[in-house]
Formats: structure tokens, C-alpha cells, sequence
């Protein structure tokens, strides 16, 4: 039986998943439609992009196999959710409705996942970070209100 279990955990060693990464990420990045700061950049590249772009870094385990499955699995469902690298291709409504998503899940502590920060200690947040966060999804909300009519930051039913 622990031959069968160690030639298959050989086997699956072949089976991997596609890499997360674009080439077309400046055109449709989130900042290529909002102010984003260096400071507010910085966070969401420690914090954020690994699960919410097409820019993951890759750590050693996803080498392993299940490894990368588990974690290919992640990173997808975080793209579903929101995805930076294509956030200016949105529609307004959905924009705006994810700028919120974002204050309030920070806010809440709920992002980044505590399943993240246990292995990635540099993007806890700190206080000074999450209100960072905060005010400019709150900001870019503004900016939007400004830009555009409010019926058009509404989800359509």
C-alpha cells in the first residue's frame, strides 16, 4: 500500500495547474483608471496580489504536488471575487460595489484570509494600513459619484 500511495504522489507530480500571469496588466490594471498612491500600491502588492491579480508569486510549496491544486483553487476563487489586473475593464456598477467590498473587508479583518497571513506574515495588516485601505476605497467611490450619474453605480436586477 505505501508503494501504490508513493508512486502516485510521484505521478501527481506532473499533473500541475497553469500559472496565474498576464502580459496585459498595465493597460487594464486598477491604475490605469484610478488614482492609486505609492503607500496604497505598496499594501495591495504585499497584501493583495497574490489571490487578487494576474501576478501571483509563487512560494516554494506550490512546487509540491497537491500543493499547487490547493492553491491554483484560491487564487481563482480570489479572481472571481475581484481581479486588479482587469478591475478598469468592470463595469461602473461593479467597480464601485467592489471599492466598497474592499473597505468593508478590511475593516472587518476579513481580508487578507487568515489562511494567507499565517504563512505570509508581511501582509497582516496593521491599523495605520487598514485605514489607509479604507479611505481610498472611500475616496474612489467619491471620485466615481463625481464622474458619473448614480443610477449608474447601481447593480442592475
Amino acid at each position: 500500500m505505501l508503494i501504490i500511495l508513493i508512486i502516485v504522489f510521484i505521478i501527481i507530480q506532473f499533473i500541475r495547474p497553469a500559472k496565474n500571469s498576464s502580459e496585459e496588466i498595465a493597460t487594464n490594471e486598477i491604475a490605469a483608471k484610478f488614482d492609486v498612491p505609492e503607500n496604497v500600491r505598496q499594501i495591495l502588492n504585499v497584501s493583495c496580489y497574490d489571490c487578487h491579480s494576474n501576478t501571483t508569486k509563487y512560494p516554494w510549496y506550490w512546487h509540491v504536488q497537491p500543493g499547487a491544486w490547493i492553491l491554483s483553487n484560491h487564487f481563482n476563487d480570489g479572481k472571481k471575487e475581484v481581479n486588479f489586473s482587469i478591475f478598469s475593464t468592470y463595469p461602473a456598477a461593479k467597480q464601485y460595489r467592489k471599492f466598497k467590498e474592499i473597505g468593508e473587508q478590511v475593516q472587518k479583518g476579513e481580508m487578507p484570509l487568515s489562511s494567507y497571513t499565517f504563512i505570509h506574515r508581511d501582509a497582516v495588516l496593521n491599523a495605520q494600513q487598514k485605514q489607509l485601505l479604507e479611505d481610498w476605497a472611500a475616496s474612489s467611490m467619491k471620485e466615481m459619484e463625481a464622474k458619473y450619474p448614480a443610477d449608474s453605480l447601481k447593480r442592475k436586477k
